[in-house]
């Protein structure tokens, strides 16, 4: 029997996820891992507690749920968790960090892709792009904030110990590029957010996973792909991330502005690429509304096969306007 959440959830998705696979494996006939969950939110919750205890950053939640108030969304309200992602791409081995969605995917040797949410670095602070490795791993690492760090903050000691005020948590794989980490965190309201000096934040209970299973030695590839493309069971599937303007939005409004109009030509390239020789499939009407909406959720941009003389049936209409909210996210401070 179906619980009442359930139900709640099966009945109440929106139209526009129709179209999206419910659940996914990567594999080799498969560019897609995860599956969507929902949340039906009791009268104590909040969007961030929410994101930690599923391993989703809080701008992602806000963007696959537009205009929910993070601290008080309400009772009884159906709560989208964008758990389904198209891999980016990239080497499919060690680990491979997407900056622009804010995720880490982990390719274990004979075992599932898992990902995690992240945190990287603010503007002026950015997370660089390219390949590096695990040259170390540490529990209950001491931190030495850099000459840059307590110019900013003279208040800081040369030194900071393991321990609760430790910005680095209790776990850090030190890479191979001088002061960069991957790391857990003290704030983890941090996570999903663009608000480190340039490391890559986890929340503590993912870190901890990662740091048990990671070798020193493993490749760690990291990009920058607002949009991504991808198969899977014969379909083609597009998903697009806020830009960093409108991840600024989303700080303070948890909503953010569409811009029709703005669609760049790398990401209609990078459909045709993927598409390939199944270009007439996309529904190019549907991947507008998609690079609009930047929801971050995968979303299948490719009319099903139908026999030759079988009448073209017209697929869902574009996604709905995305709505804005007058009031501000007023996240804590994070270091």
């Amino acid at each position: 029997m179906l619980t009442r959440r359930a139900l709640l959830a099966a009945l109440a998705a929106p139209a526009w996820l129709a179209s999206v696979g419910a659940r996914a494996a990567a594999s080799q006939s498969s560019e897609l891992i995860g599956a969507l969950r929902w949340h039906l939110t009791d009268e104590s919750d909040t969007l961030l507690d929410i994101a930690v205890a599923n391993d989703v950053g809080i701008l992602a939640i806000s963007a696959a749920n537009p205009g929910v108030d993070p601290w008080v969304p309400g009772a009884n309200r159906l709560i989208l968790l964008p758990k389904l992602h198209i891999l980016p791409d990239g080497p499919r081995e060690g680990i491979l960090i997407n900056k622009a969605e804010l995720g880490l995917y982990w390719f274990p040797r004979g075992g599932p892709v898992r990902r995690h949410a992240i945190g990287v670095g603010r503007d002026g602070y950015d997370t660089p792009v390219g390949e590096t490795r695990v040259v170390r791993k540490q529990k209950d690492p001491t931190w030495y904030p850099t000459p840059r760090t307590r110019a900013e903050r003279p208040e800081l000691p040369p030194v900071v110990p393991p321990g609760p005020d430790n910005p680095l948590g209790r776990h850090a794989l030190y890479l191979a590029w001088p002061s960069y980490l991957i790391h857990g965190t003290n704030k983890p309201y941090g996570v999903g957010r663009r608000v480190s000096r340039g490391c890559i934040r986890m929340y503590p209970a993912a870190i901890e996973r990662l740091y048990e299973e990671v070798p020193i030695g493993t490749r760690v590839t990291v990009v920058d792909q607002q949009v991504k493309a991808g198969w899977h069971e014969g379909e083609l599937y597009l998903e697009a991330h806020p830009d960093l303007g409108q991840l600024e939005e989303l700080e303070e409004n948890y909503s953010f502005t569409p811009r029709p109009g703005e669609i760049d030509e790398a990401s209609l390239a990078l459909i045709r690429r993927k598409a390939g020789t199944e270009i007439a499939r996309v529904d190019w009407e549907r991947v507008e509304a998609e690079l609009i909406a930047r929801r971050g959720v995968p979303m299948r941009i490719t009319r099903p096969l139908r026999a030759e003389h079988e009448p073209i049936i017209e697929e869902p209409g574009p996604a709905p306007e995305i709505p804005l909210a007058p009031q501000g996210l007023g996240l804590p401070g994070i270091y």
